[in-house]
């Protein structure tokens, strides 16, 4: 599969490079950052996957969090992908923030006419990884997975839907119960159609009460003055509330003042860089 470097800044004696690729998922062209820590430049490096919320590309996480100096410092290879296909000139794909370009919501759609192209799951699970284990030195038996908003959604179903494969999950802010809330049912609703058992597929509360076991360190920060948080998007409590009954670890952190911003992200970003790390270094 042809990478085609877009851009490369060194940071912190590592390079920050974005590609693009033609994706047999998505069928379109795609965008992922990656940055490539000095420890790539000797050996095979663990791979941390990150998963941007709605409206994002994969240009918000790699100029906005200052993670970099902790993923060098850490000797992570760090993936940034795109949020969802894009130019795919489906009618619609531009109308609104919260669905279609910007808003893949990390599920493979079942529904006219975003099913062809609206793949992200897939994309994330299986294409990406292979990509990065063909064209990077990265040790592919050591993955983890974080993201923020939408993204922290992806995060968590992700690594609830395929145990074992993540050795560690973290999120930002997560949307922790999609079908409970309105940008979950829009999005779910547009993409999935209206069997609810297509939904919950989909949502990390549903998804942790099957889960097979306990070995998941989940770790959940979540800003107190987030304003999504108060509107009812994120919905934190029920993951905890179905967390706690199954016994699952989780580390949820309130923290007083934060909004849903990078700079919320950007303030406790090496917080989740050595949660990740001690797991993917172990």
């Amino acid at each position: 599969m042809a990478l085609k470097q877009i851009s490369s800044n060194k940071c912190f004696e590592g390079f920050q490079k974005v590609f693009e690729h033609d994706s047999i998922e998505l069928k379109c062209k795609m965008r992922f950052g990656i940055y490539l820590p000095p420890k790539a430049e000797i050996g095979k490096c663990p791979v941390l996957y990150w998963l941007s919320g709605l409206t994002c590309t994969e240009q918000n996480f790699i100029t906005k969090s200052g993670f970099h100096q902790a993923a060098a410092e850490h000797g992570l290879i760090v993936v940034a992908p795109d949020t969802s296909p894009r130019g795919c000139n489906i009618e619609g794909e531009d109308e609104s923030w919260d669905f279609g370009t910007g808003a893949g919501f990390y599920v493979d759609a079942t529904e006219e006419p975003w099913k062809t192209n609206y793949r992200m799951y897939s994309y994330i699970k299986d294409e990406l990884p292979k990509l990065i284990k063909a064209n990077f030195p990265a040790d592919s038996e050591r993955m983890s997975i974080f993201g923020h908003s939408m993204g922290g959604h992806g995060a968590l179903i992700l690594a609830l839907k395929n145990p074992g494969k993540y050795k560690s999950v973290s999120a930002f802010a997560p949307i922790c119960n999609p079908v409970q809330c309105p940008w979950g049912k829009k999005a779910f609703g547009g993409y999935l159609g209206s069997d609810l058992t297509k939904w919950e597929a989909y949502d990390a509360t549903h998804l942790v009460k099957s889960y097979p076991d306990s070995h998941l360190d989940i770790l959940i920060d979540q800003g107190k003055d987030d304003q999504f948080l108060s509107a009812g998007q994120l919905l934190p409590d029920n993951f905890i509330a179905a967390c706690t009954e199954r016994k699952i670890p989780v580390v949820f952190r309130l923290q007083q003042g934060y909004d849903h911003s990078y700079f919320f992200i950007a303030t406790f970003v090496n917080d989740h860089i050595r949660h990740h790390a001690k797991y993917l270094n172990a």
